[in-house]
């Protein structure tokens, strides 16, 4: 049964979930509802509707679990990609094997989040993945560099420099614009000026877009 919460209260980030076990759904609606800067717009058992709901509701942020029945995760994740490129949309899911895990990121997750670590994990991963990082549970995180590193690297064939390179592979990472520029010493206008530049020599127009193109082909 599908579960429609409209919020009165004005919140910064509004979210809507995807989660078609009853009990975990309740569990994570009121994780988001007692949260100060979050805003549960929407709670759904899969994703039949999301293109509707999204239009309607207009998320900051979506939820969603892998294994649904009628329209699972990365269905819906298929959907809102051919219509909001850009918006995040953070997997939640008990699976930990690689199919999955890249299935979800090559469709253009922006993170992706064991349920074991959703009570310690799921706000930092929604801030993260608004400052524009690929929020994952270090296991998934694991699992895509040893992917990464069993492919052969092909930055090169796309002109990128050494400088672009490791911001794509920090962004690939799932580290945020901040972090990365804390981390490589330069600002956030820098590290925005060379995204912009990556995604002009990949041929990508989004952070997923990105990731799931880097993680296809290897190219760092």
């Amino acid at each position: 049964m599908t579960n429609l919460l409209l919020s009165s209260k004005t919140m910064t980030t509004k979210v809507l979930l995807y989660e078609d076990n009853p009990e975990l759904r309740m569990s994570l609606s009121a994780l988001i509802g007692f949260s100060e800067n979050l805003e549960l717009l929407g709670s759904f058992e899969n994703c039949s509707g999301v293109a509707g709901h999204i239009e309607e509701l207009e998320p900051d942020i979506v939820l969603a679990d892998i294994d649904m029945p009628e329209v699972n995760g990365i269905e819906g994740l298929k959907i809102i990609r051919k219509f909001r490129p850009e918006l995040p949309v953070v997997m939640l899911t008990v699976f930990d094997d690689n199919e999955h895990v890249l299935d979800a990121i090559m469709n253009g997750a922006t993170g992706y989040i064991l349920k074991q670590h959703l009570t310690t994990r799921l706000g930092s991963a929604i801030e993260e993945a608004l400052e524009g990082g690929a929020p994952m549970s270090p296991l998934v995180a694991r699992m895509v560099l040893n992917h990464l590193n069993s492919k052969n690297h092909r930055a090169d064939q796309y002109g990128l420099t050494q400088r672009e390179k490791e911001i794509l592979k920090s962004l690939t990472d799932g580290n945020s614009y901040k972090m990365i520029a804390d981390r490589l010493g330069i600002t956030h206008g820098t590290v925005s000026t060379h995204i912009k530049n990556i995604y002009e020599k990949l041929g990508v127009h989004s952070q997923s877009e990105a990731v799931g193109k880097t993680l296809r082909e290897g190219i760092v």
